[in-house]
């Protein structure tokens, strides 16, 4: 019975991504996007106090992460102008948004294939004790090149103990093969107030 169970669970393994080579190795590394560990880029709008900063990446990508109205949105380029163009650029949600300093890199035999962030949403239906919003986190997939930079999915962190091992196991099963502006973003896990909050 032993045995059964284990080869059941090496089974389930080598299957999970059919897409990709079962025995291939996946690791995790982190960068920072912490304002001191970039480049800030030109200095606050005075209209809105908006402002552009670029991180370093792994493997020759940088971080392109655009904050304004108190909303930022994050891409990913061989350069500045390369992230810029990405759908990634434009993926901002509704209500006020935010992203932690560091990001996980999924890669595979060295070469990156998508990142995981946490972001902070604002939900504007509760109050925290200063008055404003509370923050409810959640992490989002993007895929990497070759290919689109885009969000692939979304796991609620309050309604997934295990959100980070979701969000890997999304990373590592289907952001290679999604399709950006065809494929829809995935909420992956149980769905919460959180990644409700991200539609627009």
């Amino acid at each position: 019975m032993k045995y059964l169970a284990f080869a059941t669970v090496v089974m389930a393994v080598a299957g999970a991504n059919p897409g990709h080579a079962g025995s291939e190795t996946i690791s995790s590394s982190y960068t920072s996007t912490a304002p001191k560990a970039c480049r800030m880029i030109g200095k606050p709008s005075e209209e809105d106090g908006s402002t552009t900063r670029v991180c370093p990446g792994k493997s020759g990508l940088v971080v392109l992460i655009n904050e304004g109205d108190l909303r930022e949105v994050v891409s990913v380029g061989r350069n500045r102008e390369a992230a810029a163009r990405e759908p990634a650029a434009q993926a901002w949600f509704g209500p006020f948004s935010s992203t932690g300093d560091r990001v996980e890199w999924r890669a595979a035999g060295g070469k990156p294939f998508a990142i995981i962030q946490r972001w902070q949403i604002a939900d504007n239906s509760e109050q925290d004790k200063r008055g404003g919003p509370v923050s409810r986190a959640m992490l989002a997939v993007t895929r990497l090149p070759p290919g689109d930079v885009c969000h692939v999915a979304y796991v609620d962190v309050a309604a997934n103990p295990n959100a980070n091992e979701l969000a890997r196991r999304a990373a590592d099963d289907f952001a290679r093969d999604f399709k950006c502006g065809t494929d829809t973003v995935k909420t992956i896990g149980q769905s919460g107030r959180t990644t409700s909050l991200t539609k627009r």
